[in-house]
């Protein structure tokens, strides 16, 4: 692809004519021409930084260096691209990993030498989902990158210490960008909805409406300019005859008919929030997994933080599955720590198979309900002074204390347990008696253990007259 043959074409339409049909996407008109028009990531353009200062064209002892951009689509990492390319003096090709080959790799690289050597100019060779290139195809980047042939800015949305070679990640930078948030995309709105490039100020759009677009974008300012292009369009082919010239509003409607897309009636910070996050947990505890699946997916589709709802379910794993199914936990956990690795949307497989084990696991809330019979007593003053013989011993003075004297070693004892007080005396006296297993799942195997234990240590069963 020739030098500017795609990126550099008229973004406002040019002799392509006025026709709507005839122009460029929304997205692409909007495309920011200027570092300072960039929405979100500040980190990286920050001044002085390796790619603020690649963008400006900086010279001097310290040269340019090639990049590789990684990060959700519609982070901005063609218009940064864009953006390298405009700075003076530089030649700009395109090249797709999905298209291009080896033979498309080497002829860019003698075109970028009589660049060099005819003109002067540096050559800014884009490659668009270098993940996809074979290590031969990457290998043939290398002599370019080393020499700096070319200044290689390479997109690419998965992990590139995965799908790049470590030779041209240790020629290049690493950049990561990041997806932008529901403040930095609701600007991106607004300003393609004003600006000449964009809707002009001809549409108005609804609050709801713009909070949908927002929303089902989830960080991507090119899904959300699309979204708002499709949904002018509804909009306006609704105008009935004779309404022309009027100002047109875009509503939730609209915006719900361009993406095929209901809004999920749900604030993050209101009542929605708590009552949603409330019948996901009583589904699961209620055993009834369809329910509880549906309620993920409310959240899900309403934009809520995964992570807040993988908290949710390890709570739920404990306090209404409990030591009726121990690996309900273990599950819950590890999807917890996996959706923060993660993210989306294929945190949703993660969360539905935790959400699915916790639903249809024995449930018991033995433990959550004694622990919170053994704080009701020690909040009520109980149990206060511990028995001596459990006191600490390893310091000088103990011993004359009477610390830790009478202590009998349960390793020492035949069935690795003996009759031994480890209560205090208040609470041995009224016979604490805090857990109280039931016969489901796991729990009913350790029922059977837990009154033969508390025979032996107290040698009596659980509870006043057991």
């Amino acid at each position: 692809m020739g030098a500017g043959a795609d990126l550099f074409s008229d973004p406002d339409g040019g002799a392509a004519g006025e026709g709507s049909d005839l122009r460029p996407p929304l997205a692409v008109r909007m495309r920011p021409r200027a570092v300072e028009e960039v929405r979100g990531q500040q980190d990286v353009l920050r001044p002085g930084s390796p790619l603020r200062r690649l963008i400006e064209g900086h010279a001097g002892a310290a040269g340019p260096l090639s990049a590789i951009l990684w990060g959700p689509p519609g982070t901005g990492k063609t218009t940064l691209a864009h953006l390298v390319a405009t700075a003076a003096g530089r030649t700009f090709v395109e090249l797709s990993a999905v298209t291009a080959g080896v033979k498309d790799v080497r002829a860019v690289m003698e075109q970028a030498g009589r660049e060099r050597s005819l003109y002067g100019r540096q050559t800014v060779l884009f490659l668009d989902e270098i993940h996809r290139f074979s290590k031969a195809q990457q290998d043939a980047l290398l002599p370019g990158v080393e020499n700096r042939l070319v200044i290689l800015v390479a997109a690419t949305t998965e992990n590139p210490s995965f799908s790049v070679i470590a030779p041209l990640l240790s020629r290049s930078m690493l950049i990561r960008l990041t997806s932008l948030d529901d403040e930095q995309l609701g600007e991106v709105v607004d300003e393609a909805l004003q600006d000449e490039r964009g809707l002009a100020g001809e549409l108005a759009l609804e609050s709801q409406a713009r909070d949908h677009i927002v929303r089902i974008a989830g960080g991507d300012a090119r899904r959300a300019l699309t979204t708002l292009e499709a949904a002018a369009g509804v909009a306006l082919d609704a105008v009935p005859a004779g309404a022309e010239g009027r100002q047109v509003t875009i509503t939730l409607a609209d915006a719900e008919q361009a993406v095929d897309t209901a809004a999920v009636r749900y604030d993050r910070t209101g009542d929605q929030h708590y009552d949603v996050a409330s019948a996901f947990i009583k589904s699961m505890r209620g055993s009834d997994v369809d329910a509880a699946l549906h309620y993920l997916a409310v959240q899900l589709e309403a934009g809520e933080d995964p992570r807040f709802i993988a908290r949710r379910i390890v709570i739920s794993a404990s306090e209404d599955v409990g030591m009726a199914d121990p690996t309900a936990l273990q599950t819950a956990v590890a999807a917890m720590h996996a959706v923060a690795q993660i993210g989306m949307p294929e945190a949703r497989i993660i969360l539905a198979q935790a959400v699915v084990h916790n639903a249809l696991a024995p449930k018991s809330n033995a433990a959550y309900s004694a622990v919170n019979a053994a704080i009701a007593d020690v909040r009520a003053g109980k149990g206060a002074r511990v028995p001596a013989h459990l006191r600490g011993s390893g310091y000088a003075g103990a011993a004359r204390l009477g610390h830790g004297q009478g202590y009998r070693y349960s390793h020492d004892e035949p069935a690795g347990v003996g009759a031994q007080q480890f209560l205090p005396d208040d609470l041995l006296a009224q016979d604490a008696d805090y857990y109280h297993p039931t016969g489901r799942g796991w729990e009913e195997r350790l029922a059977e253990r837990w009154r033969e234990l508390r025979r032996i240590v107290r040698g009596r069963g659980p509870g006043s007259g057991r």
